[in-house]
């Protein structure tokens, strides 16, 4: 059985925190559980430009509200708490917090831990020594 807090993951390697939001990797490849599980916060006001090429993404807003803006033809959808996207196109897109937006991301395959967004908005696939031990 895992069983993990914000805190125990805040501050650690499995913690990644940018300009525009903060991620803590609560389940990640070497848990062995066949996704990773983020609880993420993006901050009011950031804009994210996202495009997960190598993965597919399930998001769940807890709190907060965020606007996603499809890249390929401008359609924006609005989430609140309570709403769930998932992203199983690999959909390029720009996410605008409105408010502290906080959620569960849920990916497949399973993120290391050490992820960051490149230029182009997307997530490497990393081996599992390419990333520190979790």
């Amino acid at each position: 059985m895992i069983v993990t807090q914000v805190s125990d993951v805040r501050g650690t390697p499995k913690s990644v925190r940018t300009d525009t939001f903060e991620s803590n990797r609560m389940l990640v490849r070497s848990d062995k559980v066949g996704f990773s599980l983020n609880h993420t916060v993006l901050y009011a006001g950031s804009v994210t430009h996202i495009w997960y090429k190598n993965h597919i993404e399930a998001v769940y807003c807890i709190s907060g509200e965020a606007e996603i803006e499809m890249l390929s033809d401008g359609t924006r959808y609005k989430i609140v708490p309570g709403t769930l996207y998932t992203l199983n196109g690999h959909e390029e897109h720009n996410l605008h917090a409105i408010k502290d937006f906080e959620c569960i991301c849920v990916f497949n395959p399973p993120l290391t831990g050490q992820e960051v967004h490149d230029e182009n908005g997307v997530y490497p696939l990393m081996e599992d020594d390419d990333a520190l031990a979790s």
